[in-house]
Parts: structure tokens; sequence; C-alpha cells
């Protein structure tokens, strides 16, 4: 575990003071990466609001596809759990879903049928725009297709389940045409996909399509989460100050615009002029060009297209120590168990001594709790 500044190594105290100093002198300094659980991410939105800065998650992009969607449109969703003991019938949606939930297939254990389903059929299984191999390891029946060609496929699926006219002499219509049938059969189905593999247009024909099966029979969603725990930090985003991330304080209030704190956008503008970036779950460094000076607290192996000012080693939540994390597994926040504890540090513990570190006279925001 290695504490640098400027390149040599230094005590973390003295780290953490050198961090304070270049975040406290900045206009608009930026909190970026915040791939950490819900206690750093705590300490870190308290950070960014005492210093009137601004912050985002690496993988906000994906996550607020699905959440743009049900602000405009609302939601069905269920939970794995649910879908794993009732859904007769399930549609998958999209590629390398089992790359973004490995557990997935086990979880959801579709190789055998609903425990609560009152036939206790084989459940109906069909994967539309799967990677390789993907439809054949969950036993579903596959529907090829490249990822812009979702939209169009989930549209005349809708055709299909309102019962509108296709064109019967096309391979792909009497598939989707099947594919509806059973859709509309089903007693309890679900339809899994991630904003990372598929765009918001996808998202959006799917709670349309969800929408409309709702209206004869039982149907919901079930978004995979991206990773770093995202989910987990929209959640705690929204509980201290009522949005998800991509919101600045630089009016001493919480304000969530989704364009302009994007964080490689506020850097690429010249409008971060200082950032921490915080990666606890993998060797993520930042994709911005422009070189701001910035604080790293990231695991030992990331490597920077330019050094940081100030780099801090932390362990990874969940393997170095205990966390609170979004389990996809569970869909909920949950407590688990450090499976290789260590003494490598912890991103709130950092933080939090950075937040210490600042300039007593500070001005300190009064919007989030």
């Amino acid at each position: 575990m290695k504490v640098l500044v400027d390149g040599a190594a230094a005590p973390l105290e003295a780290a953490a003071a050198a961090a304070a100093r270049l975040l406290e002198q900045a206009h608009m300094p930026l909190i970026a990466g915040l791939g950490t659980d819900v206690e750093g991410t705590r300490a870190a939105i308290a950070l960014a609001e005492r210093l009137r800065g601004a912050y985002d998650h690496m993988h906000s992009e994906f996550l607020l596809r699905d959440i743009d969607v049900m602000r405009q449109a609302g939601q069905f969703v269920t939970t794995p759990n649910e879908a794993r003991v009732r859904a007769d019938c399930v549609v998958l949606i999209g590629a390398n879903l089992t790359a973004a939930w490995p557990d997935m297939l086990a979880r959801l254990d579709l190789a055998n049928p609903a425990r609560f389903d009152d036939e206790h059929k084989p459940r109906k299984i069909f994967w539309l725009g799967p990677s390789r191999g993907e439809a054949a390891a969950a036993g579903a029946k596959e529907i090829a297709a490249a990822s812009s060609e979702l939209p169009g496929l989930l549209s005349a699926l809708r055709a299909g389940v309102a019962g509108h006219k296709r064109r019967p002499d096309a391979a792909i219509d009497r598939m989707l045409a099947d594919v509806a049938a059973e859709l509309k059969a089903a007693r309890f189905g679900v339809v899994i996909w991630s904003g990372e593999s598929v765009g918001r247009l996808t998202i959006e024909m799917i709670y349309g399509l969800l929408l409309d099966l709702n209206k004869t029979t039982r149907f919901s969603g079930l978004p995979v989460s991206p990773g770093a725990n995202v989910m987990g930090v929209a959640q705690t985003s929204g509980w201290m100050t009522g949005f998800p991330m991509r919101t600045g304080f630089g009016r001493g209030y919480p304000e969530h615009d989704t364009w302009r704190f994007e964080a490689n956008r506020m850097v690429e503008a010249g409008e971060a002029d200082a950032a921490l970036w915080i990666s606890a779950y993998g060797n993520e460094a930042p994709r911005w060009k422009r070189q701001v000076p910035f604080i790293a607290i990231t695991t030992p192996d990331t490597r920077f297209a330019y050094p940081p000012k100030v780099r801090i080693d932390v362990g990874t939540p969940g393997i170095d120590h205990n966390a609170v994390v979004y389990a996809q597994n569970l869909g909920t926040l949950a407590a688990i168990d450090a499976e290789n504890a260590s003494d490598a540090l912890q991103v709130a513990a950092v933080v939090r001594l950075i937040d210490q570190s600042l300039n007593e006279n500070l001005t300190k925001g009064e919007g989030a709790c």
C-alpha cells in the first residue's frame, strides 16, 4: 500500500493535509470515480458539500439511463428473489449480462421451474441480442441481434403483443409473434437487462412493453446494476441530498444536473480545477485528457495517464474490510463481511482524514444530512 505526495513516500497525515490544501484552494473541486461502499460515499458527499464542489460516479451514464426513463414514465420492477421463485417466463435483453452479473444464472435458477408457480412447468426463456454462448448457458431461445437492432425488435414485439398486423413471410416476425404469444400467456413474467449494454431508447421500449403486458397479465423489470457499487452510491446520494450523483453544492445547496456535473465534461471544459478520484473496486483511472491536478484514493494496481499530486492506496469493500453495498443478488443494500480481511485503509477513513485537515474556516453547506 502506497501513500505518496508528488511521487515521494509520505506519512498518511501529511498526504491528507496536502490533499486538503489542493482541494480547498480550488474554485470548483470535483469528487469523481466514487467507486466505494456506503460509508465511503457518505464521507465523500459530506466532503463535496463542505468544499462546495460536485460529485459524480464512473458509471453514472449507465445507471442514469434507467433513472431517466423512471423519471418520465415510471417503472415496473421486481427483485431477483421474486424472479427466481415466481417467474414462469423470462426475457433477457442485450449482451454481456452474465459479465455484469456473474451470479445471475445461479441466483435465478432458470433451469428449474419457479417454486411458487402453480403449474410448475419449465420456464419459458428468451434472450434478445445475447453474447456468444450466453443464451445456451441460460437454456434460452436465442434471437440474435446487434445492440442497435434491439429497439426495432422490441417495437415489433410490442406490435405483436398488441395484436397488430405483421409480415407473415418474414422469419423474424414469425419468431417474434411466437414470443409475443408466450409473453401474453405468462402468469408472472420478468424482463432483465443492463443499462451498461443497452441504450436509453431500448430501456424506454422495455418499459413500454411491460406497460402493454400488464394490461392482461403480470410482468416486471429487473435491471442489472453496473459495477463499482453505482446503485449503492445512487441510493446513498438520494437520502443525503434528494438527488442521485452528478450533483453540486456550488451555491450552498445540492443541485442535480446530469450534463453540468458530468465529471469528464467538467474537467475537459476547465470548470473543475482540482479533483479527488476514488476507485476502491478495481484499477479504474480517470478518463479525462486535460491534466487537472488530482488526488487518487485507489487500489494498488491502478495506473494513471499522468501522476496524481497525492496517492493513497486503499482496500476493496467486501474483500479487505466489511462493508454495506448494493447487492445485486438481493436487489437492496446489504452488509457483507470481508472475504480476506486486511489492514488496508478504507476510503471513508481517508476521506474523513482529508476533511479534518481542511481549513476550519472553510464554509460548510447545510443541504445534505
